[in-house]
């Protein structure tokens, strides 16, 4: 089933896997400062900002299964100022998160009637991040693709009865455990999806066929640029910025069908991702991990004002980490460590984080040029993934080291955008 195609692709690392799960129930299912309906529209709207469709469907099902109030599916004009307000760091989080200042969290937390209260803005915070990163993971894996009519992702999703899908890394002997965990936490009903998704076929099938071509052709055109290498003395990127004038499919039928227009969700639609070498250095410096960390400021605060969820966090960073990646390393010429270090690094700095202990010079060693613009597509603006892009850099990889960079991506761009809001919040409550 379609809504299987996530959790499938992450069955390739089975324990990566549990942690994600007990992660995505938690924010979503268990208690916390947000209601239930909230929760799935924050994800909504932070799904809308990549136009990534598969999470879109998903939480417009669970909003409503949720109780949530079928207008608000309308869009950002329908639902309470209080929920429209968190916009603003939705839309910097998911393209640009070192715009984030403590006057965006005050302006949030100042008492009025749709005042947040601390707890809530961090729930709502790690939300936002939380399905940007997914999203990424979605499009770097073709989940989104294989949304379409005939699927055209090359990452395809194990074929259901034919292989179980955590088979490549455990063998035989498959763990019952995992694969009960696993329908339990599904994401949700794939029968559902396929009614919702039917609603919507006619109107998707007009249009792809014309947004494929186009994204096919930019990237032809990106590739005989000379981009995407990281400067080896600054570590900034000179790389032409390809995410610019994508329109949402239009809604023609005016039914609220929820992912078919999804420019309903989002308010500045043409606010992309944009290099951090062409910031505005009067205005913002690199952000060093040695001043603010995960470890030493972002784990406590966020356990602190949201209980637990910085344990969970932590768990899946440190999984991820761990992740055996021996065979894709040797082929690099290098160490696993090295080769995962490289990659994390390279999208930290892509958000305009340093390491003072790095030799960035090592980036331009470890990763090939077409690795490299895969990377930075699926991490900043993952709506342009395409067919030939997973053709191109996926060759000398095996399926289940596809998906391990994919997970790096994933991990590396939430704690990123954690970072940077939660900065905001520690300088605010300062």
């Amino acid at each position: 089933g379609r809504l299987e195609a996530v959790t499938q692709q992450m069955g390739y690392h089975p324990q990566y896997l549990d942690s994600f799960l007990k992660t995505q129930h938690y924010l979503m299912h268990m208690d916390g400062p947000l209601p239930f309906d909230c929760r799935h529209y924050i994800a909504i709207m932070a799904a809308a900002r990549h136009q990534c469709r598969y999470l879109v469907n998903l939480h417009v099902l669970q909003f409503l299964r949720a109780g949530g109030d079928p207008q608000w599916l309308r869009g950002l004009d329908f639902i309470p100022p209080k929920l429209r307000n968190l916009n603003e760091i939705n839309k910097i989080l998911a393209h640009r998160p070192w715009l984030i200042t403590k006057e965006h969290i005050e302006k949030l937390l100042k008492i009025s009637e749709w005042s947040w209260s601390l707890a809530e803005l961090v729930h709502a915070v790690v939300l936002l991040a939380h399905c940007h990163a997914l999203a990424s993971f979605v499009f770097g894996c073709g989940c989104e693709q294989d949304e379409g009519p005939g699927g055209r992702g090359s990452l395809k999703p194990l074929s259901p009865g034919n292989q179980c899908f955590c088979e490549a890394t455990a063998g035989n002997g498959c763990s019952q455990e995992l694969l009960r965990i696993n329908r339990k936490r599904s994401l949700d009903s794939c029968m559902e999806l396929d009614s919702l998704w039917e609603r919507m076929q006619r109107i998707h099938v007009e249009t792809e066929g014309r947004e494929e071509t186009r994204l096919l052709q930019q990237d032809r055109e990106e590739g005989e640029g000379q981009g995407a290498e990281v400067g080896v003395q600054d570590g900034t990127e000179h790389h032409s910025d390809p995410s610019v004038g994508l329109s949402p499919l239009a809604d023609t039928d005016g039914e609220v069908t929820g992912a078919t227009n999804l420019a309903c969700y989002m308010q500045d639609p043409d606010f992309g991702y944009q290099d951090f070498a062409r910031r505005d250095e009067d205005q913002t410096q690199v952000f060093r991990v040695q001043d603010y960390s995960w470890e030493d400021h972002g784990f406590s605060l966020v356990n602190r004002l949201y209980s637990d969820i910085g344990h969970l966090l932590d768990e899946k960073f440190r999984m991820v980490d761990g992740l055996q990646s021996s065979a894709m390393a040797k082929r690099q010429g290098c160490e696993p460590s090295v080769f995962k270090r490289g990659i994390w690094n390279y999208i930290h700095c892509m958000f305009g984080i340093r390491y003072d202990d790095y030799d960035y010079a090592e980036v331009n060693q470890l990763l090939e040029r077409m690795l490299k613009v895969y990377i930075k597509t699926v991490t900043c603006y993952p709506e342009k993934t395409n067919p030939e892009m997973f053709d191109r850099f996926w060759k000398q990889f095996k399926h289940s080291e596809k998906v391990h960079v994919n997970l790096l991506i994933l991990e590396a761009r939430m704690q990123a955008e954690l970072l940077y809001a939660l900065q905001a919040i520690t300088q605010y409550m300062i």
